[in-house]
């Protein structure tokens, strides 16, 4: 055992109880999650006073009033509100959920690890497609949407990890995350940037993505494996197996469990995304457009033609 069990004096752990049950009992019931959302972040942020004055119409400076406004998620934009392929009936909660998510861990209480574990649990629960008993979810841990993440039970996420679930994201059991981790589940095109795949990334039980590892789009992680620190995954990783390296290769099985591997071969990963892509249609009446506006064509081929930004309605 590496660790110590921990647990605030009693008087503090019903005051955190309290609190977490009370929020979860609104995003539960039929208020607007919106409404519950900004009424949380006022009092978490202590903003209550100015709040109550501006919303009685009192002068309050524009700096103040934004940031009141900015409590609301409905006053807000997230980066994946921009993208055309999202669920938007899905999306429509997940993003009030996100921002909460989001704004909670600006607070001064996201230190307060035991309080902060709690409630980022008790959040994952409305905001994850699937989350199992006993998961630890740490400072700083962004994704796409959160409506396409499942997390098994036992599982720990540690600070500053990326889940992108723009495709779909699965994660096992007693599963570690370590800090600085990107787990991606879409991809660009080489020459179009703006043409985006989406992809169903898998890690599954009991394997461990140590410090500041990407695991690119559709890619498998293997039970009980272990991608070294700053690896680049871009195949998948076989159960059992240590991998490591950019782009990481396979150096070595986990000992005890050679029996139950496959063999090291060269230790190149096998590449299978296109067997875990997902497809999706757009609206018919996207306005579609290229925010770069590069060229796409090579020199010696005839010009591409390039969506772009509609121009603004004439006043």
């Amino acid at each position: 055992m590496t660790k110590r069990h921990v647990s605030l004096p009693p008087d503090a752990a019903v005051g955190v109880r309290g609190f977490i049950e009370s929020v979860d009992e609104r995003l539960s019931s039929d208020e607007d999650t919106c409404d519950v959302v900004e009424d949380v972040l006022v009092d978490l942020f202590g903003d209550r006073q100015d709040y109550e004055a501006w919303q009685a119409g009192q002068s309050v400076s524009p700096a103040t009033r934004m940031r009141l406004q900015g409590y609301n998620p409905c006053n807000a934009t997230v980066e994946a509100e921009y993208y055309a392929e999202k669920d938007e009936s899905k999306f429509k909660r997940s993003k009030h959920l996100q921002w909460l998510w989001r704004q909670f861990d600006a607070t001064p209480m996201a230190d307060n690890v035991e309080f902060a574990l709690q409630f980022r649990r008790m959040l994952a629960d409305h905001l994850f497609e699937e989350c199992g008993e006993n998961c630890r979810f740490f400072k700083g841990i962004t994704f796409t949407y959160g409506h396409n993440l499942s997390i098994g039970d036992n599982t720990v996420v540690h600070d500053d990890v990326h889940l992108d679930d723009r495709g779909r994201l699965t994660i096992g059991n007693r599963v570690s995350v370590s800090d600085g981790v990107h787990l991606y589940s879409h991809d660009h095109d080489v020459v179009d940037q703006t043409s985006v795949r989406n992809y169903h990334t898998v890690v599954e039980d009991n394997a461990r993505i140590t410090y500041d590892a990407m695991v690119r789009a559709g890619c498998r992680i293997g039970e009980n494996s272990i991608v070294g620190a700053r690896a680049v995954v871009q195949g998948d990783v076989p159960a059992h197996h240590i991998v490591v390296g950019m782009p990481a290769k396979s150096v070595n099985i986990k000992p005890g469990w050679e029996s139950s591997a496959d063999p090291l071969g060269d230790g190149r990963l096998q590449r299978n995304q296109t067997k875990r892509e997902l497809e999706y249609e757009l609206d018919d009446d996207l306005e579609i457009y290229d925010e770069f506006q590069r060229t796409l064509s090579p020199p010696d081929s005839p010009p591409t033609d390039i969506p772009t930004e509609p121009e603004p309605d004439a006043e």
